[in-house]
């Protein structure tokens, strides 16, 4: 029981730490293009010079 009482807080701490970093990246623009990096790769820069 007392595992339980150790366990459950620990739980609720770790899935509040990862809410706070998915906010944390949603405001800083981690998904603003998520495309853009994948499409990046595959434009080749010597035609444009």
């Amino acid at each position: 029981m007392t595992g339980l009482a150790l366990l459950i807080p620990v739980a609720l701490g770790l899935g509040l730490a990862g809410l706070i970093a998915f906010f944390w990246a949603l405001r800083s623009g981690q998904f603003d293009d998520p495309e853009g990096a994948a499409n990046r790769i595959l434009i080749d820069e010597e035609d444009e010079a």
